[in-house]
């Protein structure tokens, strides 16, 4: 009979320290885990892309001889492409960029006996490029040259003569351009990016025999891009 009380007790204890210990485990916190790292987006390499979206050019063709003057004012489509390349230093992006849009921008116009319409075929930016990275998206401001591929024709009736006098030319006008944008680049390759630019561009002169006039021109593009980046 002792040793059958004996053999209780033990048993008991060891149930009741198996259960504490139990109790402890229970008790116990789980082991911390770590939040996963999210990787940091890089926004240095090259890239290439497509643009697309609409302009507004402004100005004036001007008559030198009356000065008289008509609008040159006008929207259209613009579209075409762009490459470059960034680097990042922390939170800053430098870069360069070319880009080379053709357009539908006609404009035409007269005022008494002048009449006369512009034609941009096409424009082109060489700019640099400077912003701050939030990750995955990019804010940017740009600046640069610019160039344009403008055409013009005027026609004015001489009042006193009666006669009909034309000149027409064309010209690659050169001048600036500033701009800003945000990127966003929604996988590690492509970047999606809406842009705003404007390119003050030189004043020039288209002379004929007895028709001489001047063009003024600037442009404003609002495009919406998508890039590739290597």
């Amino acid at each position: 009979m002792k040793r059958f009380w004996l053999s209780s007790a033990a048993a008991i204890c060891l149930i009741s320290a198996a259960g504490s210990a139990l109790a402890a485990d229970m008790s116990r916190p789980p082991p911390y885990a770590p939040a996963p790292i999210m990787p940091v987006y890089n926004w240095t390499g090259f890239y290439i892309g497509a643009n697309g979206g609409g302009a507004w050019a402004s100005g004036t063709l001007s008559n030198n001889v009356t000065g008289a003057s008509v609008s040159a004012s006008h929207s259209g489509f613009i579209g075409g492409g762009q490459l470059g390349y960034n680097w990042q230093f922390g939170n800053f992006v430098v870069g360069g960029e070319w880009l080379f849009d053709g357009t539908d921008l006609n404009a035409s116009g007269t005022a008494g006996n002048f009449s006369a319409s512009a034609h941009t075929d096409w424009v082109s930016t060489a700019t640099a490029r400077f912003g701050w990275a939030f990750n995955n998206w990019l804010w940017y401001g740009k600046a640069g040259g610019a160039w344009a591929q403008n055409s013009a024709t005027a026609t004015f009736l001489n009042p006193v003569t009666g006669i009909v006098t034309q000149a027409s030319g064309s010209r690659t006008n050169s001048g600036w351009t500033v701009g800003t944008g945000v990127e966003w680049a929604f996988t590690p390759n492509w970047i999606g990016r809406l842009e705003y630019d404007y390119i003050g561009l030189d004043n020039w002169n288209v002379n004929g025999v007895f028709n001489q006039f001047s063009v003024s021109r600037q442009i404003n593009m609002f495009t919406a891009g998508l890039s590739y980046k290597f």
